[in-house]
Parts: C-alpha cells; sequence; structure tokens
C-alpha cells in the first residue's frame, strides 16, 4: 500500500483511478460511465480534497443527483434520472473509494452508504405477432393510398440487409455495440458462428470476448445480403449503410425504430431482441449457465432475471394446459 498523500484531490484521484483501471483492462464503455459520475461531482461539489470528503458528502451529492439534477437529453425531457442510474453513479463511487482505501489507505467513506434501492423493471419481449409484421416490414414499405389507384406497397432495396440485421440480433441476443463492431471476418457463414471480440474493437462489456451462433435462416439472409457487395474483405464493416458507412447504436436505433413504425409495433427498441432471445432460449429448454456465456455476463444475475419471467409463463401455461385438471381424472 503505498502512503497516504494528504493533498490529493478529487480531480487528480479520478484522474490516477482512471489509468489504473485502463492499465487493468476494465471495458472502455464503464471506464467513460464512472468518468461521467464523476464530472458531474466536480460540476456540483467542486474540486474537494479527498481526506476532507465524508460519508454525508457522498449521500449529499447521490440526493442532488436524484432529486435535483437535470439531464441534458437530446429530446429535452425533463423526467428525472431513473433509479438505475442513481445506483450505477454508487457504484462508481464505490469502486473509486476501493481503490483509494487500497492504494493510499483512505478511509473508504462510500461503504457506510447505503446504496439506493432499484428494482428492474419488468420486461416485456416481442411477440411472435410482432416479429413477424417487423421482418414484413423489413420487405415493403408502408401501404400507400391515393385516389385514382388501389392501395399498394412496394419492396424496399433493403429489404435484405434489415431482415438480417434483425434475425441476427433476435439469433444471437448481441448488444447493440457489438452487432454494430462486427466486421466480415467474424462471421463463418457456413457454422453460423459468430465471434464477439472484446472491448472497444468489438463492443463487448467486461474486457472479454465470446462466441455466439446463428441458424440456417439467419445465415441464409446474411449470405444473400453478402452476396449483393463487392469485393468483400475480412475487415470491412459487416452491416453497413445505404451511405457505405458503418452502423453505430444511433442509426441501429433509427432502424429498428422506422422498421416498428411501419409495422405498427411499439415500444420496440435494439436491446428487446436481447431480452426476447434470453426469454426465448430458456422457455425452449435452455439453461442459466449456457445463456449467462452467450450473453456475456459476468454473474448470473441478469440471467436469474430473466429465468423469473420464464418460469412465471411456465407457471401460467401449465395451468391452462394441466394433464390431471384437462382430463378430468
Amino acid at each position: 500500500m503505498n502512503h497516504r498523500s494528504p493533498g490529493l484531490s478529487f480531480k487528480k484521484a479520478i484522474e490516477g483511478y482512471q489509468k489504473y483501471k485502463v492499465a487493468e483492462g476494465l471495458s472502455p464503455r464503464t471506464i467513460e460511465a464512472y468518468q461521467h459520475y464523476f464530472h458531474q461531482w466536480l460540476n456540483h461539489m467542486g474540486d474537494m480534497l479527498i481526506k476532507d470528503i465524508s460519508t454525508e458528502h457522498i449521500t449529499d451529492y447521490l440526493g442532488w443527483y436524484r432529486t435535483t439534477y437535470v439531464p441534458i437529453r437530446f429530446s429535452n425531457s425533463t423526467v428525472p434520472l431513473s433509479p438505475k442510474t442513481i445506483r450505477n453513479a454508487w457504484i462508481a463511487f464505490r469502486s473509486l473509494w476501493r481503490w483509494l482505501n487500497e492504494e493510499f489507505g483512505y478511509e473508504n467513506v462510500v461503504a457506510k452508504v447505503k446504496p439506493p434501492k432499484f428494482h428492474p423493471t419488468e420486461i416485456k419481449p416481442y411477440t411472435k405477432e410482432e416479429l413477424e409484421c417487423m421482418l414484413n416490414s423489413c420487405k415493403y414499405t408502408k401501404v400507400s393510398e391515393t385516389v385514382f389507384r388501389k392501395k399498394f406497397k412496394m419492396q424496399r432495396p433493403s429489404a435484405t440487409r434489415d431482415t438480417a440485421i434483425l434475425l441476427c440480433l433476435l439469433d444471437t441476443g448481441m448488444r447493440a455495440s457489438e452487432i454494430c463492431s462486427l466486421n466480415v471476418g467474424d462471421l463463418d457463414i457456413n457454422t453460423g458462428k459468430v465471434t464477439i471480440k472484446h472491448g472497444s474493437e468489438g463492443g463487448a462489456k467486461g474486457g472479454t470476448g465470446r462466441t455466439v451462433f446463428i441458424g440456417k435462416k439467419s445465415r441464409k439472409y446474411l449470405w444473400k445480403y453478402l452476396n449483393d457487395r463487392e469485393e468483400l474483405r475480412d475487415t470491412d464493416p459487416l452491416f453497413i449503410s445505404q451511405t457505405n458507412r458503418p452502423f453505430t447504436k444511433d442509426s441501429l436505433r433509427i432502424l429498428i425504430k422506422r422498421i416498428a413504425k411501419r409495422a405498427d409495433v411499439k415500444d420496440a427498441y435494439t436491446h428487446k431482441f436481447r431480452h426476447t432471445f434470453a426469454i426465448t432460449y430458456l422457455r425452449s429448454g435452455g439453461d442459466v449457465f449456457t445463456l449467462q456465456k452467450l450473453l456475456g455476463y459476468g454473474s448470473l444475475d441478469m440471467v436469474k432475471h430473466y429465468a423469473r419471467f420464464a418460469e412465471l409463463d411456465v407457471e401460467q401455461a401449465h395451468r391452462r394446459a394441466s394433464p390431471v385438471d384437462n382430463l378430468h381424472l
């Protein structure tokens, strides 16, 4: 343990913490999120000396962050931060003070702060009907009506690509950052094996990559889509926009919203395909440990959350289809 530096400021501390975590291999996205919370502290509390920061300061900051802070959003929404965001801020400060305690011997003042309450929101996967409507809207434009002719719809030029994207999301449970980071060489079209790289290169969280798989129908659409692109190299992006640029999380989000709007599907977003994959996988007899690996989670916490919903569905289905009850034995 290093000697404690009585003059260490919060600003200097978070700079050192960032360098330490980069060297340790923490996910760049996690580091970026933590730094966001730390800079909110600087904006509100100022650059205090670490030795002067108490448990009360941490509690006051989290209270301000929960009730008074107004986040800057593209939509100009004034909705308060979610309980999950507040808990994530607490996790960031807990990590920082653990490091300060281990490296410099400072008292871990965050250890005395109770973690903010957070109840996971209900997970609602896409229904089969919603998925069918969205896949159909990948292929055709919305029905048009004119005065002088019958209703009609046209085939969309990006139909194959958009269908392949939706099927890949549903077949693998990939995050938006992961599917946007895929290159042509990450896919084995013959076996359906998809390699997700770790870190900023592959978009995977937690500093580790993984392997997922796609089925026959997904491979079929991917083959058709890639076959239409010329002179592909392994380093080329797997999915590109109409301007030949790699997809980003924002452009993928916009695509999903447009597809859902044409299909009249409400509450559609990219991560919902991940939820749908997980719950469908469990309903189909998959085990939680394999699902954990496929989703790239470091612990079983979120997988257990999916399992609770899957088990609820099984319970309700058994009530409707109980052999004993239905045979009136």
